[in-house]
């Protein structure tokens, strides 16, 4: 591995995330459900309806400032060190963290909708970036794994964002857990995957 001076794709996500905030509160608000669901939150009906999109898209939607500041603290903290120090071997950071923020959150979302669809809860609107977030946690899991990779971790980064991702949920039950366990789950994964063949 190497350090890179650059993390793009990690700056980028937070860009994209913060436009799509400043777009929904001119809309009329980043806390109405309307104006979410407008720019590509998620619901089980909506999703019946065939708006696959909104697996997708539901990851750049937050509601409220708070909820945009948790999560883009946490994608920064986690995401520049990770991007960077993967370097140009074999896929590099910059891609592995897009690869990871995508896939993450799409498990985590397709997660959420298993289980509310499997509740009936067809209407609840879900959205955020900590689905996807959690799997960049879950790549961290799998680097402690890996003793020779232990030296890369920042257990700084990841106790606060233990903190900001999960610690939230046990107190309020807006917070979706499902996503972020999905998330988790598939960057544990996926970095398990991708370690394993960068030092195979």
């Amino acid at each position: 591995m190497q350090y890179d001076a650059m993390a793009p794709v990690t700056f980028g996500l937070i860009a994209v995330n913060v436009i799509v905030f400043v777009l929904e509160t001119l809309a009329g608000g980043s806390t109405n459900l309307n104006v979410a669901i407008r720019f590509g939150a998620m619901t089980v009906r909506d999703l019946q309806r065939g708006q696959w999109w909104r697996l997708f898209t539901s990851m750049f939607v937050h509601f409220g400032f708070a909820h945009l500041a948790c999560n883009m603290m946490s994608l920064y903290y986690l995401g520049e060190v990770l991007e960077k120090s993967m370097g140009s071997s074999i896929m590099g950071g910059s891609q592995f963290v897009l690869l990871v923020y995508v896939c993450a959150g799409l498990f985590g979302n397709l997660l959420t909708w298993g289980v509310q669809q499997g509740q009936r809860q067809y209407n609840v609107v879900s959205a955020g970036a900590s689905g996807a977030i959690c799997g960049l946690l879950g790549v961290y899991a799998a680097m402690l794994m890996v003793p020779a990779l232990r030296d890369y971790i920042n257990m700084q980064a990841i106790i606060v964002n233990v903190i900001l991702c999960l610690a939230p949920g046990m107190a309020s039950k807006s917070i979706n857990m499902w996503a972020h366990l999905g998330g988790l789950i598939a960057g544990f994964l996926l970095g398990l995957g991708y370690f394993t063949v960068l030092l195979g």
